[in-house]
């Protein structure tokens, strides 16, 4: 059994104060270099416009365009390195799992990937003007999941990555959704317009408890919501399956487990439970092919109570994201989790 911390980052103020302290504790960190390995095979893969990046960026999120400057600054980057590197824009996205379960108020979410490719940092921002959001980083600026000041939970579920488009992957739009949306309403708007690098579905809930889930590809997108839902890996709706992978079969078989859960009342404990329990059926130890749970989000989308577990069968860290947001920092500085793999965590400079 591995023993593994993640570090916990507080950042006020404006995008740029934000996307340089973001930078600065980036480019001290052992993830870091292996950025920079990354970063030789990505001007390989993929050719990112900035002019165009900048101009979408000013459309949806001019906020988030200030943050890359930050960014930059704090890498000691130039902005066109940093920009293709952490926009988003035209990057690619490894197959994933990920389960979301949005009822009586609560979020939950597992985040299902591979070690080596998370970042390690739970991040609370509040710029000065966009909405302050509780997350885990993804791609830099991006979020892997989060929920928001007016209690919209977000999170995202790998469908396909076969016949992509020119536009953002996940982690950007879940970020630029967490910052400018205040509903799942106005999310399901900012999804329809956005331009999309994959498919993907993205599991929504908000503090009126309306769920949503919101099927996108480079394609276009469908949408269906109702009190409660359950999200995994695979498109439902008939217009939309055309972008499903071959195989859906384990997705089919979550989906009809957590479809189980939704009949019982949800707390915060056992949403937890019920999801990052090792002897749970939603849980994966699957880390050596990009499918083991590294953690579980937990969001009270009314109080703004955020439980986070980290690893498998966590007791779970308990985050009042109200109090915080009101200038209460919380004294947290990492959480700890257990996993049972040797699948290294580059985060914490594994070898």
């Amino acid at each position: 059994m591995k023993k593994v911390v993640l570090d916990v980052l507080q950042s006020r103020g404006t995008y740029y104060d934000i996307g340089l302290q973001l930078g600065n504790a980036l480019r001290e960190s052992p993830l870091y270099a292996h950025h920079l390995n990354r970063r030789r095979k990505s001007l390989r893969d993929y050719k990112v416009d900035i002019n165009e990046v900048k101009r979408i960026f000013s459309k949806f999120a001019p906020g988030l365009w200030d943050e890359l400057k930050g960014l930059s600054d704090g890498l000691q980057w130039s902005l066109e390195e940093t920009v293709h590197e952490y926009s988003g824009f035209q990057q690619e996205w490894i197959h994933s799992g990920c389960s979301s379960l949005a009822k009586d108020g609560i979020y939950v979410r597992n985040y299902d990937y591979h070690p080596r490719t998370y970042e390690g940092r739970l991040l609370l921002v509040k710029p000065e003007d966009g909405y302050a959001s509780i997350g885990f980083s993804g791609r830099g600026i991006g979020r892997i999941d989060g929920l928001n000041e007016k209690g919209l939970a977000i999170g995202f579920h790998f469908v396909n990555r076969l016949n992509p488009g020119e536009g953002f992957i996940c982690t950007t739009i879940a970020r630029i959704l967490l910052d400018t949306c205040k509903n799942s309403d106005e999310a399901i708007d900012v999804l329809r317009r956005l331009p999309h690098r994959h498919s993907f579905n993205y599991s929504l809930y908000d503090r009126n408890g309306k769920a949503a889930v919101v099927e996108a590809s480079p394609r276009g997108i469908g949408v269906y919501h109702a009190s409660s839902l359950s999200c995994t890996n695979h498109f439902q709706m008939n217009h939309m399956k055309q972008d499903n992978r071959h195989y859906v079969k384990e997705s089919v078989k979550r989906l009809t487990q957590l479809r189980s859960g939704e009949k019982k009342r949800l707390t915060m404990e056992g949403a937890l439970h019920l999801f990052n329990h090792v002897d749970s059926p939603i849980f994966k130890k699957a880390y050596d092919s990009w499918a083991g749970t590294i953690h579980t989000c937990v969001f009270d989308c009314e109080s703004l109570l955020c439980l986070i577990g980290f690893g498998q069968s966590a007791e779970g860290v308990k985050i009042d994201f109200q109090n915080w947001i009101k200038g209460e920092d919380i004294p947290i500085r990492g959480i700890s989790g257990n996993f049972d793999t040797r699948e290294p965590f580059l985060f914490m400079d594994e070898m």
